[in-house]
């Protein structure tokens, strides 16, 4: 009996471990055998390689082809290097491939029916309610928020001129995105500038960090589907902490907005509307019309979002900001003249930062998107294919269940569309020079429906709080900075670099 239940076991892992694992040969797309069990992705995996160097990886060395094929287990992925098939999967066939494909089992772990990881009706009927949380009207509304959090930055970044050690630039940053998005987002105050320990910092590292428990986890719930019911991939502190956070803030505004026009108030809003009612993404009546279909704005969506919403509105802000004072450090005459600008600009605004001056910072602009360009904060866009589709463009047929993976930072810097693309050059972002450009080459924020819902937020947090620092301070390289920072092998959808970015901060004059 024993004997019996050892084959049948061993059978059911050699069927996990190899199925679906001759279906790009079957259709001539390019790709490197798969083995037993990993398919391609043993490193990734192990937490030895991370999902954007995977992807780097595989554009680069099939230069001439425009997808290629690839076996994450045994799932088929497919990775894109043409711009108009990028064009066509975000934008033109969205309705083929609207998942994302980063999401779990919600019941399991509901801090994934947040916005990012929500798929189909879950996704559209909370995309459509949240969209009103970042019009202009209600950015607008926050910068004096902002403003107290970047005069509280400049007071951190002047203090770190005195320190004799290097002050690590992502670190920094990203205690400044904690405390705004602490501000603006749940009217709360995190002290993360004014404690490196503070509670809201150390729930941010906890959300990124991926300890190898957390790898093993992962890499079963990816390999053995019929245990995904039962695997709760993230720690569970996060969504004890999460759910206590919500509930507390939830029950001092007494379940109904407070006025301060923040996140949680959009939340509540939509609480006491009751149903969020739409049209299905993914159903159809028998005449072809969509079915409706509605969902409950209930606690436990509210904390899926909140999730989202701090984890997306800190870390990518963070990474970007930084990897921009780490490209200005080592272009020092570039540096001056945006500093140059900022202090410009600012004397129209009798020296304070405001909404409508950091707007006025073109070279600022342009020298975040040139660093967005190098280092995406997210190197990769994923996308399931949701039906049967065709690229007329190779002749192949895809079918539902099929991962896409758009290679984000592989396009970004291809020397096709970019000249010289290890070179830091903003006015690579001039009107003139972007419209020469194809647009789906660079797109740090996504395109069509899933594209970033709160890039406008994060693209205005991160300049008020360049600028910030930048107006006070200079950088330069650190003893210990490395020009090509290494990322974080272990880091998964957001990126990271091993060992943050240090540098040397002086006070601007002295």
């Amino acid at each position: 009996m024993i004997l019996v239940l050892l084959a049948l076991l061993a059978l059911i892992v050699y069927y996990f471990g190899t199925r679906n694992h001759d279906y790009w040969a079957k259709r001539n797309v390019k790709h490197d055998p798969p083995v037993f069990l990993f398919g391609n992705n043993f490193k990734g995996f192990c937490g030895r390689q991370s999902f954007t160097e995977v992807a780097n990886d595989l554009y680069n060395r099939f230069p001439n082809e425009k997808v290629v094929g690839y076996y994450r287990g045994s799932t088929p992925e497919l990775y894109i290097r043409d711009p108009d098939i990028v064009r066509n999967i975000l934008s033109n066939d969205f309705a083929h491939f609207y998942p994302r494909g980063l999401g779990r089992n919600p019941e399991v772990e509901p801090l994934l029916a947040s916005l990012f990881h929500a798929e189909g009706d879950l996704w559209k009927l909370t995309r459509q309610r949240l969209t009103p949380a970042f019009t202009t009207a209600r950015l607008k509304a926050m910068y004096p928020l902002v403003v107290r959090c970047a005069e509280r930055l400049q007071s951190v970044a002047r203090a770190a001129v005195a320190r004799p050690d290097a002050c690590d630039a992502r670190e920094l940053m990203a205690r400044f995105t904690t405390e705004f998005i602490g501000a603006c987002g749940f009217g709360v105050d995190t002290d993360s500038l004014g404690n490196e320990d503070s509670h809201f910092r150390n729930i941010g590292k906890l959300m990124f960090s991926r300890p190898l428990p957390v790898i093993i986890r992962h890499m079963m719930w990816e390999l053995f589907p019929p245990l995904r019911s039962y695997i709760h991939v993230f720690d569970r502190k996060l969504g004890e902490a999460f759910f206590s956070f919500v509930k507390n803030i939830r029950e001092v505004r007494q379940c109904k907005p407070s006025g301060r026009h923040d996140f949680i108030d959009l939340l509540l809003e939509l609480e006491g509307k009751g149903k969020i009612v739409g049209e299905s993404i993914e159903h159809r009546n028998p005449d072809g019309t969509p079915v409706t279909v509605d969902m409950e704005m209930d606690l436990k969506m509210m904390v899926a979002q909140v999730f989202v919403f701090f984890g997306a509105g800190f870390e990518t802000s963070s990474s970007a900001t930084s990897y921009t004072l780490h490209q200005l450090a080592f272009n020092p005459e570039l540096q001056l003249k945006i500093q140059l600008e900022i202090d410009e600009v600012l004397r129209k605004y009798d020296n304070r930062l405001c909404y409508d001056a950091v707007a006025e910072m073109t070279m600022l602009s342009m020298a975040f998107k040139e660093a967005m360009r190098m280092f995406p904060s997210l190197g990769v866009l994923n996308r399931v294919c949701a039906r049967p589709y065709t690229f007329l463009e190779l002749g192949l047929t895809v079918d539902p269940g099929v991962k896409i993976v758009i290679p984000l930072e592989a396009l970004q810097n291809d020397e096709k569309y970019f000249d010289n693309p290890r070179e830091f050059r903003p006015e690579r972002f001039s009107p003139e020079e972007v419209k020469k450009r194809h647009k789906y080459v660079y797109l740090p924020f996504g395109d069509g429906p899933r594209a970033c819902i709160g890039s406008r937020l994060g693209e205005m947090q991160s300049l008020a709080g360049l600028a910030a620092v930048l107006q006070v301070c200079s950088v330069a390289p650190a003893a210990t900075t490395k020009r090509v920072p290494p990322v974080d092998p272990r880091s998964n959808v957001v990126q990271a670099v091993k060992g943050g970015l240090p540098l040397r901060l002086s006070v601007r004059g002295q």
